[in-house]
């Protein structure tokens, strides 16, 4: 059964590895440009870490996934364009979301673990990442238009929200 817990120090090694992987299936599948082999930097993961806004997915075999979880405001989802958001109540982000190929559900276990932390969760994506367009939608996002991150790039915007689900 797979579980959550804040990421440690001596994870790091692992959760490289795991992102390692996830870059080259990227790539491999026609989403060449979000991650390449530059993104997440190390200083970034171990900021993540200290912070404790890391997490990874695991069971009795190991780790299998990994992500960031912010709670608040995140900059980059204040303006949105072709759309909008189904309200500005306070929200949890799912950032950096990744796994080793080895177990699905990833997105899934994620997404249900935040669900118990706040009734809004948004996350975004390339366009050119069918996959995780498709897993996005299959957890119960709305589509909701296009947020830009700190570099400029475009990103496709979602938001959950309990308020949908009622």
């Amino acid at each position: 059964m797979l579980q959550i817990r804040n990421a440690v120090i001596d994870d790091l090694k692992q959760i490289l590895e795991i992102y390692k992987y996830a870059q080259n299936f990227m790539i491999r599948t026609g989403n060449p440009n979000q991650w390449g082999h530059r993104y997440p930097s190390v200083e970034l993961i171990e900021k993540d870490i200290e912070s404790k806004v890391c997490k990874v997915i695991y069971d009795e075999s190991g780790i299998h996934g990994v992500f960031a979880l912010f709670d608040g405001e995140d900059p980059t989802y204040n303006v949105i364009d072709s759309g909008e958001w189904p309200n500005d109540e306070p929200y949890l982000t799912i950032h950096r979301i990744a796994g080793d190929g080895q177990v699905h559900g990833l997105l899934k276990c994620a997404t249900d673990y935040s669900k118990t932390l706040s009734d809004n969760i948004r996350i975004d994506t390339y366009e050119d990442n069918k996959i995780m367009q498709k897993l996005i939608f299959a957890n119960g996002f709305k589509y909701c238009g296009v947020i830009y991150s700190a570099d400029g790039s475009p990103r496709l915007a979602y938001q959950w929200t309990k308020e949908s689900y009622k």
